[in-house]
């Protein structure tokens, strides 16, 4: 749950707002490596399920922890690679740089947000971030027929209600990841050409972020309640042998184009 909040900090929530003279960011911290620390601190995640799991003395929990983990690590490959095919597209890896390449939306001084450019890194993240967050289809670490509960089985009370806390704040923090590497973050369509003061534009940038995060929660939620879930063996297929060729494929396509175009 701490690593999901510590994530949460780089995320540019939206611009700037003068109040009395005074200039205030509305995103934490802009480190100039902010992918990186954003996917390092993430990581940290599967030592927490795996602990849990060993530490309840009980073997189904602590298979339920190791499908966990092998889940974790497998997917992260494929997003680590769909995020690079962003990243030497956008030539940064600050968050608040990849949101501003983004500002404008439609109109004056416009720019397609970087679902336009990178479809297919889109798909690759959004489906690694269900497998990240542990999220159906691919909570294979909580199949009740076979692992009880999973790697939280011996869990109550608060302990139980950590685990249940740190998996939908991975999935609002997913979301707003997904939100401002690939949907323009605070920025909306029409930005430049509506006339509005400085703050105003901020204050609708920060409405139309919280939005999308919103509405990526929708999606996670409305897909586990509309896929069934996959059995181990196609879960690890899906990551090995599907997702990750295809994100080496999206990375070579991206570097031949930009190549070709001369960016």
């Amino acid at each position: 749950m701490i690593t999901a909040l510590m994530a949460g900090v780089l995320i540019p929530w939206g611009g700037t707002l003068e109040i009395g003279g005074e200039v205030y960011s509305l995103q934490i911290a802009d480190l100039n490596i902010g992918i990186l620390y954003v996917f390092a601190v993430v990581s940290i995640g599967v030592y927490g399920i795996m602990i849990g799991g060993w530490a309840s003395n009980n073997k189904f929990s602590l298979l339920g922890a190791i499908r966990a983990s092998a889940q974790m690590i497998s997917y992260e490959l494929a997003m680590g690679i769909a995020i690079i095919a962003l990243i030497i597209m956008t030539g940064t890896l600050s968050l608040g740089d990849i949101t501003r390449l983004q500002g404008g939306g439609v109109g004056g001084h416009w720019n397609f947000w970087n679902v336009v450019y990178q479809p297919v890194g889109f798909l690759l993240f959004i489906i690694c971030a269900f497998a990240e967050c542990n999220r159906a289809p691919f909570d294979l670490a909580e199949c009740e027929t076979e692992l009880v509960g999973g790697y939280h089985t011996e869990y109550s009370s608060m302990k139980l209600g950590f685990y249940m806390f740190a998996e939908y704040i991975n999935m609002f923090v997913s979301s707003a990841v997904i939100s401002t590497l690939y949907f323009g973050g605070y920025n909306f369509p029409f930005m430049n050409d509506l006339g509005l003061s400085h703050n105003a534009i901020t204050t609708l940038g920060l409405v139309f972020m919280f939005g999308k995060v919103f509405f990526f929660i929708f999606f996670f939620i409305w897909v586990r309640w509309t896929l069934p879930r996959f059995r181990y063996d196609q879960l690890m297929n899906l990551g090995w042998k599907t997702l990750l060729p295809l994100s080496i494929v999206n990375l070579l396509v991206t570097a031949v184009i930009l190549i070709l175009t001369g960016k």
